[in-house]
């Protein structure tokens, strides 16, 4: 029992130095965030419809902060305090509301002011006040009733087209549901045929990795060794038959020369070579009329 004990409270302690250090870094976080941002409070002389706690505030269209609080001063004013980021914002800055999409939620909207301009004048409290103007609020109401006026009229008038519609989508609806078994058939065909597709592709990537190899995979593939091959073949070829060229050179040199030889003389057919060097023996002279004298 003593054990189980102190591994709960070990446990437990562990737990809150967990959450004790998640609570310290959010506190350090926004500690941090309000450092970097400064108060600014707006004044709105009539209704702000759509703003809210948490809506954007935008200087030229660029998020520059965030309503913090929303507020009634009085029946006809409204008072928002926004934290916002280091901003030009002078003490002619235009205030004024937008829109964002068809949400209807508002957006505080800054606009436009001079470089010269005096920074933003700070109410009793301290804290920087600026005052929107009625005629810009006026203005975003009355063309948000207008464009309402307009969606509705636009509705009134193309009532019958409206309802024929609806009732195309149900009958489309209805068909759809009468054939959903034929619905789930032509799907399953289609996975079919994806799948019969997979296969080919799966193929097809063989044959490619197949003529990658063939043309030169990991070792030079087979292409590149017939290629080769070929190569030393063509010139082999080619030095033999350069050697066949000379030898047949030569030959036919000596076939002229022999030719050429017969021309000349053509005891050497018969005879030989040797037949035409050897000289023909002289015929012996007569013995002298002295000698025969003598005898």
């Amino acid at each position: 029992m003593e054990t189980r004990a102190n591994y709960v409270l070990i446990g437990a302690f562990t737990l809150g130095i967990i959450a004790a250090a998640f609570s310290f870094v959010l506190w350090f976080q926004s500690l941090h965030s309000a450092k970097l941002r400064s108060p600014l409070r707006i004044v709105f002389e009539g209704p702000v419809t759509g703003l809210r706690t948490g809506g954007s505030v935008n200087f030229n269209g660029v998020r520059i902060g965030e309503v913090v609080s929303v507020k009634l001063d009085n029946p006809r004013r409204v008072v928002a305090l926004a934290m916002i980021d280091s901003a030009p914002v002078r003490n002619d800055t235009q205030v004024g509301l937008e829109f964002q999409g068809l949400t209807g939620v508002a957006a505080i909207a800054l606009k436009g002011s001079s470089l010269d301009a005096p920074p933003v004048a700070a109410a009793d409290d301290g804290v920087p006040t600026l005052t929107a103007d009625p005629n810009a609020l006026q203005d975003i109401t009355e063309a948000v009733r207008a464009t309402l006026q307009n969606i509705n009229r636009v509705v009134a008038e193309n009532q019958e087209s409206v309802r024929n519609s609806l009732r195309n989508v149900e009958t489309f609806t209805e068909v759809l549901a009468r054939n959903a078994s034929k619905l789930d058939s032509i799907v399953a065909k289609a996975d079919g045929v994806m799948s019969k597709v997979d296969g080919v592709m799966s193929k097809a990537d063989s044959v490619m990795t197949g003529i990658d190899l063939l043309a030169g995979g990991k070792d030079g593939g087979k292409l590149s060794a017939a290629i080769e091959s070929f190569k030393e073949l063509a010139d082999n070829l080619d030095k033999r038959s350069g050697a066949l060229i000379v030898d047949g050179r030569r030959t036919l040199g000596d076939i002229s020369r022999a030719i050429n030889n017969l021309d000349r003389d053509p005891r050497r057919l018969i005879f030989g070579p040797g037949s035409a060097s050897t000289p023909t023996p002289a015929p012996a002279a007569a013995p002298a009329a002295s000698e025969r004298r003598r005898q």
